[in-house]
């Protein structure tokens, strides 16, 4: 009886060592197993330290996006604009006016707008109202559109008196657009034909437009762009287009034009040569030769009329900031607002 107990004793003493021995083991690799995690991060802990150790920070894009954080509070100047850019009613010339989206090039390169967002417009519309002494909106409206006409306007050349024969140079037929253009109609200022001719030299070496000169200097045959169109008219002359041209009205052909003194260039941009069209103004807007000479043809002393894309009037160089009376511009006009 004695042993039988001590039997079963001992069948319970060697079971609980065994359940103390398995236990202890399973602890040990417990902790290895948790030591091996702790050195092995997870894999959103992995993503998160390659993000913080990157050498190279990451590239911002070059333009921010319309609904950008710096331009949100601009959101409804942009709604606005995209409504007035074809809605604003204005008279110019005698001539119904409908938006403003045909001078939009000018309009960027004077408040120094250098994309096509539309909430960049925006805000330097409202810095350009600021500097100017409207109310800074950002909106594109008749107010801020009649001041910026005068503005351009402004820029144009001084008054001059009609060229006298000894100002005047004959155009080489290899700088007109057209090339049977008689000779009495191939005159220029000295002065403004040699900027015209160093401006386009320097819209030649800019490969962008495909432009190329001969060894003389003369735009390649074949190339059309920055070609005169014309140059001098004589009063006489000018009087006889009116008469041709009956609708032309006060903007499309001046009675007073500057292009008496020899100063204005009629280039050619694209479409139609002259044709006060809005469909082909909107066409000549969007070339590049038009765009480039927005930006750079104040370097060489020419001012565009706004009106005209293809006319541009040799005024001088001038510094960026100079604005004129409007008694010394030619034929200034403030746009009338319906």
């Amino acid at each position: 009886m004695k042993s039988q107990r001590f039997s079963i004793t001992s069948v319970i003493a060697i079971l609980i060592v065994g359940l103390i021995i398995v236990a202890v083991r399973s602890e040990g690799a417990g902790k290895r197993v948790q030591a091996r995690a702790e050195r092995r991060p997870s894999a959103e802990a992995a993503q998160a330290s390659s993000a913080i150790t990157l050498s190279v920070p990451a590239k911002v894009a070059p333009k921010a996006s319309s609904n950008g954080p710096e331009f949100s509070a601009f959101a409804s100047a942009v709604t606005r604009n995209s409504e007035l850019q074809s809605n604003l009613g204005w008279t110019f010339g005698g001539k119904a006016q409908r938006g403003w989206a045909l001078y939009t090039p000018l309009i960027a390169n004077l408040i120094g707008c250098h994309s096509d967002i539309a909430g960049e417009l925006a805000m330097r519309v409202s810095t350009w109202q600021q500097m100017n002494g409207v109310d800074a909106t950002g909106v594109l409206d008749g107010d801020t559109w009649s001041r910026m006409v005068t503005t351009f306007q402004s820029q144009r050349m001084k008054w001059q008196p009609p060229a006298s024969e000894g100002q005047l140079i004959t155009i080489p037929i290899a700088d007109c657009y057209d090339p049977e253009r008689p000779e009495e109609l191939r005159k220029a200022d000295r002065e403004s034909f040699a900027a015209y001719k160093k401006m386009v030299a320097a819209a030649a070496a800019d490969k962008s437009l495909g432009l190329a000169l001969t060894s003389d200097g003369q735009l390649a045959e074949g190339k059309k762009y920055f070609k005169i169109v014309s140059a001098f008219r004589s009063r006489e002359y000018q009087d006889q287009l009116r008469r041709q041209s009956p609708n032309s009205g006060r903007a499309g052909l001046a009675v007073n034009s500057p292009h008496n003194t020899g100063r204005a260039f009629d280039l050619y941009v694209g479409g139609e040569p002259v044709s006060t069209k809005d469909e082909n103004r909107a066409l000549q807007t969007r070339t590049s030769a038009y765009r480039w000479l927005v930006k750079n043809a104040a370097r060489f002393g020419f001012r565009p009329y706004f009106y005209e894309p293809w006319h541009w009037e040799y005024a001088g160089i001038q510094s960026d900031g100079e604005t004129r009376r409007h008694g010394d511009a030619v034929k200034l006009e403030r746009p009338k607002l319906d």
